[in-house]
């Protein structure tokens, strides 16, 4: 199991378009992974479950992957978060 730490710094938090982005860019991969507000924890490729956490501007999400592809999808999930949310 491999995970990074991310500071949402988006004044709008993790909103519907990077959440939806990061949704997409995950799909095509072999690898469970979830995202954790610190307080609850969902599946990172279900939309309606990473909106549902309600990460706001300033709070860290750890993103969590497990199985044959998990570099691979940690990797595209640090991508879509650096390249959809604002800085």
């Amino acid at each position: 199991m491999s995970s990074f730490d991310y500071l949402v710094l988006d004044p709008a938090g993790l909103h519907a378009r990077p959440a939806g982005l990061l949704v997409k860019s995950l799909a095509p991969f072999d690898a469970e992974m979830t995202i954790s507000n610190g307080v609850k924890q969902v599946s990172a490729k279900k939309l309606f479950a990473v909106m549902g956490l309600g990460v706001k501007a300033g709070q860290t999400i750890t993103i969590t992957a497990e199985g044959p592809q998990a570099f691979e999808a940690l990797t595209a999930a640090r991508a879509s978060l650096d390249e959809n949310l604002a800085r």
